[in-house]
């Protein structure tokens, strides 16, 4: 019973098989050049009519060409004591009523004029029958034929028309096909070449919006699938450089388009996932170009400036595409080492100094987020820029580290004093563009862009304080920030949402200042075990085999061994030799002897033969005597 039972269960279903990356991508590559040729083919003004499918026929079908008339009767019923009446059907909507009906009526209408003017020739004819009837016999014959003239006439109108109406029905189809093929010459093509050179790569991109762009990117790729051919490879690593320049052009423009470069960081992932190693090659020949220009720069100047924007980008791009946690890491330490010298040498003469170092210390603290690494230059520039801040005094509380400096020009760079300017500003991000350059010279708007700093630098500090909280060395990395922000810093003419900030801030370090410290010990050392004499080892004995009794012996013993089997080893290598000669020797004298008894027979049959021979000439002899 249980068995008959399994019949009722549910049976598994066989799964599609399971494809590898390259059948992925030869099926994305081919499916992709069908789109093409469809493309193409609708471009060319060829277009896919659909397929009319034939009528059924009845076997019994008489082929007659009769239509049915459709059944007008209706059946009698009442309703609340009144007869139901159908509705008149709408002329309009009986079928068939387009161009070629209206040119059918007009054929019929002009038929029945030709039969009309047929009929007074004909009632002329008989007007004129008294005088004449010769006369009249010829009358009806013109009548005849001014008849069938008519009928001539209609069918000619009637064949114009037709022809008038296929010429329109021929536009119609040109027009058709016309918009069709602007459509598809509109569309994207759906397989790409990688471009050759940067220019090519540039003039592929450069008219078309990001969305688009995107998509190019994307079939390139799969078109071109290491997979696929031998040589992708090499292309698609090339590609990947006149992406990393296409960016750079991006951002160089006198408006940055970030937008469009935050969408090209999708495929630059991409191709970094598929060849890691090129990608590393390619970003750290960057990064050492930069590096470079910073190092000549600080050996003229023994100061630095900021880069430009498109190059800060590129630290960004590093974080992004390769990991920051690593303790060692052959692109972001180079990039790490560059920044921290950028916070370290390059002063804050202006706002957009201060712009580029935020973006900077943002980058830092996104490196060592998971990490949790120390970074003395980053918490120095924060506390720099909270200085720049506080109205000019002669004695301060905390030290400034290089390259800030107490007293200067610099000083009250960021000093806000405006009240109404406070009052209006609101929360935003740092715009990356003002880091090429402010765009204004208003007193409120810059006064606003000096508050954003300011509220960007404390929600770094912020996030410095929840990454450094467990630090041991906590309050003294954060006291002389504390003390900015508690005595110096003009909390009063900021906004609330600064002043809840800055609140948050100080609650925040003094909750992880008071976690004791924990006692200075010495390293706990395992006790020193008595001296022991080193234990006397017996090994065990083979029995059968006698043992030397100290080194020297052992080792003689062991030479004389192996004399011994070299020597046995010789005597059957020779022995082998001697045997291997002997068969050989043994086999060559065979051959010999066999040899010498083929020609010993050949020597004696001809003997035998000559001697028959010559015993047959001497019976000869003998008859003829």
């Amino acid at each position: 019973m249980t068995v008959r039972q399994l019949v009722f269960d549910m049976k598994a279903k066989p799964s599609d098989k399971m494809k590898s990356e390259e059948e992925i991508a030869k099926e994305e590559q081919e499916k992709l050049q069908k789109l093409e040729a469809e493309r193409l083919r609708r471009m060319r003004g060829y277009t896919e009519k659909k397929e009319k499918k034939p009528k059924h026929i009845s076997a019994d079908d008489l082929m007659d060409g009769f239509i049915l008339e459709k059944d007008d009767r209706v059946m009698l019923s009442y309703k609340d004591g009144k007869m139901n009446l159908p509705e008149p059907e709408d002329n309009n909507l009986k079928t068939g009523g387009g161009e070629n009906d209206g040119v059918d009526d007009d054929d019929d209408k002009e038929i029945n004029d030709g039969s009309d003017a047929g009929d007074e020739d004909d009632d002329d004819g008989d007007g004129e029958a008294d005088e004449d009837a010769e006369g009249s016999d010829e009358e009806e014959e013109g009548s005849d034929d001014e008849d069938n003239h008519s009928d001539l006439d209609s069918n000619e109108d009637s064949e114009e028309e037709d022809d008038e109406v296929r010429v329109k029905m021929a536009k119609k189809d040109k027009k058709v096909k016309e918009k069709v093929a602007e459509e598809a010459s509109a569309q994207l093509p759906f397989t790409f070449d990688v471009p050759e050179s940067y220019e090519d790569f540039q003039s592929l991109l450069c008219d078309k919006p990001a969305d688009q762009q995107l998509i190019v990117l994307e079939r390139i790729q799969k078109c071109n699938h290491p997979s696929l051919a031998d040589g992708n490879k090499a292309k698609l690593e090339k590609l990947f450089g006149f992406l990393l320049d296409y960016i750079t052009d991006l951002s160089e423009q006198e408006s940055p388009d970030l937008q469009t470069v935050d969408k090209m960081i999708v495929p630059l992932y991409n191709l970094c996932q598929m060849f890691p190693e090129a990608a590393a090659d390619c970003v750290r020949n960057v990064l050492q170009d930069i590096a470079r220009a910073v190092n000549e720069e600080i050996e003229s100047k023994d100061r630095a400036s900021y880069p430009a924007l498109h190059v800060l980008l590129y630290f960004k791009i590093t974080g992004i595409l390769f990991p920051t946690s690593d303790y060692w890491h052959p692109v972001v330490t180079p990039a790490f080492i560059v920044m921290s010298q950028l916070l370290s040498k390059c002063p804050v003469n202006s706002l957009e100094d201060a712009a580029a170092g935020l973006f900077v210390s943002s980058m830092v603290l996104e490196y060592v987020s998971l990490s949790k690494r120390f970074v003395p230059e980053m918490i120095n520039f924060l506390l720099g820029i909270l200085h720049l801040a506080t109205p000019r005094k002669a004695d301060v509380d905390y030290v400034v580290v290089p390259p800030f400096k107490l007293h200067g020009k610099s000083v009250e760079l960021l000093l806000v004093d405006c009240t109404t300017d406070s009052a209006s500003w609101v929360k935003s991000n740092l715009p990356l563009t003002s880091i090429n350059g402010l765009d204004t010279e208003d007193g409120t708007e810059i006064n606003h862009f000096k508050l954003t700093c300011i509220a960007v630098c404390l929600d770094l500090v912020r996030r410095c304080v929840d990454n450094y909280g467990t630090s041991p060395a906590f309050k003294e990395i954060f006291s002389p920030i504390e003390k900015v922000i508690r005595e110096y810093l003009p909390r009063n003419t900021y906004p609330e949402t600064i002043q809840d900030l800055c609140k948050n801030i100080l609650e925040d370090i003094e909750r992880c200042s008071k976690k004791p410290y924990s006692p200075l010990v010495f390293e706990k050392q395992l006790p020193v075990p008595v001296k022991m004499y080193t234990p006397r080892v017996t090994p065990v004995l083979d029995f059968g085999k006698k043992r030397a009794a100290n080194k020297e012996d052992r080792e003689r013993k062991r030479l004389v061994n192996k004399h011994k089997r070299e020597y046995k080893s010789a005597i059957r290598e020779i022995r082998r030799d001697n045997e291997f000669l002997a068969r050989e020797k043994l086999a060559e004298t065979m051959q010999k002897d066999a040899e010498r008894k083929r020609k010993l027979k050949a020597i004696f049959h001809d003997l035998s033969t000559q001697e028959g021979e010559w015993k047959a000439l001497k019976r000869l002899k003998m008859k003829r005597k």
